[in-house]
């Protein structure tokens, strides 16, 4: 996948922190870098290291590789499916949200490229049929999405509204 058209590291950081919906000054705090040399970095004036770069990264909350690739520093690999595509292309969500949903997604690829082989016969089949409800078919999160949502899913603990509660000690 392409990143978006623009003229260099510093339009793109611009872009980013915009559609962060941040000013300058609040990413320069969270970010650790100057004012002055941010805005030299944003108006092209300035090249920043690759150090540099994996601060504004963690200030603006992107990929660091997405700043790295943009500035040159290294080369895009594998291509984005159009999944993340879509994802980086929605204007809708902070950069943020997109790359929290962009590394759910990724896990999830990652988890099925470590069982892909023998497993892939069984997906296009469970693709075809889709277990009942409250069923105790293997659960198809990972285990770390699992455990941190286990409170919430004991069917006595969903109101009529649609919300769940965590369990209690009272029941």
């Amino acid at each position: 996948m392409a990143l978006p058209k623009v003229g260099s590291i510093g339009e793109y950081i611009r872009e980013q922190r915009k559609q962060a919906k941040i000013s300058l000054r609040q990413l320069s705090a969270a970010a650790g870098v100057s004012n002055p040399y941010l805005s030299q970095i944003e108006r092209g004036l300035r090249k920043p290291s690759a150090e540099i770069l994996n601060q504004i990264a963690k200030g603006l909350h992107i990929s660091a590789q997405a700043l790295y690739v943009q500035a040159g520093l290294i080369e895009h690999r594998e291509a984005d499916s159009d999944v993340v595509a879509a994802i980086r292309a929605d204007t809708f969500i902070t950069g943020r949200q997109r790359q929290v949903l962009i590394d759910i997604y990724e896990s999830f690829r990652k988890e099925n490229r470590a069982g892909a082989p023998a497993e892939d016969a069984q997906t296009s089949q469970n693709a075809q049929s889709r277990p009942e409800p409250g069923s105790d078919e293997e659960n198809p999160l990972p285990e770390s999405f699992t455990s941190t949502l286990e409170p919430f899913v004991a069917e006595d603990h969903f109101f009529g509204n649609g919300n769940a509660t965590p369990r209690t000690k009272e029941g």
